[in-house]
């Protein structure tokens, strides 16, 4: 099941399950699969379920809702290239990648598509199942997310695809030291040198050649990524932090051959969303000295970022530095308000990293990036291409990266 989106100074003719942004259209979310009376019943419902929620001890429903599989609590110990491939016994898992393209003329352009895991039950419910179960019968989901912004056009489109991991509508292969992850018709293909990332929806498309020019960063301790206090409050999680990137962007009928830079992520865990975090901000970034930059941020409901927040600096030649909480600051300098979630979200900030000499301002590159997804996962959240200027070491520096913001518009009951 595919669901798109379109966000653009002007209205915008789309198919089900289209965002119309712009004046005159109020910010309304046109979903011809979904009547009104049914999305507000599914709202009314979760809302009843997390109000009753809100009386439990989050911990002890994280624990028991996590018996069962795999956890991370140490050091991943992470092989290449067997550990781009899924790793089903842990519960979520995701394979993400950014990027800042452009073409011959400097057209400048945006991109995200991620590919999520779900496991729905630990491994051991498996015996349960029957002898001879059905070919559909599964305990992974898997979901896409695509989006694309055209930064001239001032337009944001996404869209979404979600499919179980059965009789080929999704799942992870590897052979031959490659691994390909696809839902549906969308794939992400990772092979020994070059990266190939392919979607198609009805409002647009992209097929991206990517190639590494640092090696792989493990980020925290080898991998071991702390998301909160305990020690399974972890992910493994390990980027590419820069790819040479080359291939092409379809708008509609119009084709853009492009070139740019890329960012990969591929993170997996089993700990539910600490209590306390209402969202996260995070940030990839990619300077024009050669260094790249990664934070992320763990939003308290005060607006304090957790003492778990963290980061990884990269130099020129792939070399990785961690990045505790205080060795940088983050403060934001602006926001903006969007007019179909209604929700507030940082649009401007200034990231100083003390001990690197960096000094930097990052402006989101179009205020309407928000992410609202449809029937598949519905949640809501901003994810897009900033730009960012100031100094490191001294020196004038500019760049290009990815921010995502979570939790703004409402909380992420769906990871606690």
């Amino acid at each position: 099941m595919t669901t798109t989106g379109s966000s653009s100074s002007l209205p915008e003719k789309n198919g089900s399950g289209v965002i119309q942004k712009g004046p005159g259209s109020g910010g309304s979310r046109v979903d011809k699969n979904r009547p009104a009376r049914l999305r507000r019943f599914r709202s009314v419902v979760l809302w009843v379920c997390l109000a009753a929620l809100s009386t439990v001890n989050f911990d002890a429903v994280a624990q028991q809702s996590e018996a069962g599989y795999l956890s991370v609590t140490g050091p991943c110990h992470l092989g290449f290239p067997e550990d781009h491939g899924a790793h089903p016994g842990f519960r979520t898992e995701w394979w993400y990648y950014t990027g800042n393209l452009q073409t011959a003329g400097q057209r400048s352009f945006g991109y995200q598509l991620t590919i999520f895991r779900r496991r729905i039950r630990p491994p051991a419910a498996q015996q349960g199942w029957p002898e001879s179960p059905s070919h559909w019968r599964t305990q992974q989901i898997f979901l896409g997310h695509a989006a694309v912004t055209d930064i001239a056009g001032a337009r944001h489109v996404f869209s979404e695809s979600i499919a179980r991991g059965a009789v080929g509508l999704a799942g992870v292969r590897q052979s031959d030291g490659r691994t390909t992850v696809f839902v549906n018709k969308w794939l992400i293909d990772i092979g020994p040198d070059s990266h190939r990332l392919v979607a198609a929806t009805e409002d647009f498309s992209l097929d991206l050649q990517l190639h590494p020019a640092k090696p792989i960063v493990l980020h925290g301790d080898r991998g071991y990524s702390r998301k909160g206090d305990g020690a399974q409050r972890a992910s493994c999680y390990y980027s590419f932090s820069r790819l040479q990137t080359a291939g092409h962007i379809r708008l509609k009928d119009k084709r853009f051959e492009l070139t740019g830079s890329s960012w990969m992520d591929h993170e997996f865990s089993t700990a539910s969303l600490q209590p306390g975090i209402s969202g996260w901000d995070w940030f990839s970034l990619q300077l024009d000295n050669g260094m790249d930059v990664m934070i992320y941020l763990l939003r308290q409901p005060d607006g304090v970022y957790h003492p778990a927040s963290s980061g990884t600096l990269i130099d020129t030649g792939g070399r990785s530095i961690h990045l505790t909480a205080s060795d940088f600051k983050v403060s934001v300098l602006d926001t903006w308000k969007s007019p179909h979630s209604r929700a507030r979200y940082p649009s401007a900030w200034t990231v100083r990293i003390g001990r690197h000499a960096i000094d930097i301002t990052v402006n989101s590159r179009l205020a309407d990036q928000e992410m609202l997804t449809g029937p598949a996962a519905e949640v809501t959240y901003w994810e897009g291409s900033v730009f960012a200027s100031g100094t490191a070491e001294g020196l004038p520096v500019e760049g290009k990266g990815y921010a995502e913001l979570t939790g703004y518009a409402g909380g992420m009951e769906a990871l606690k």
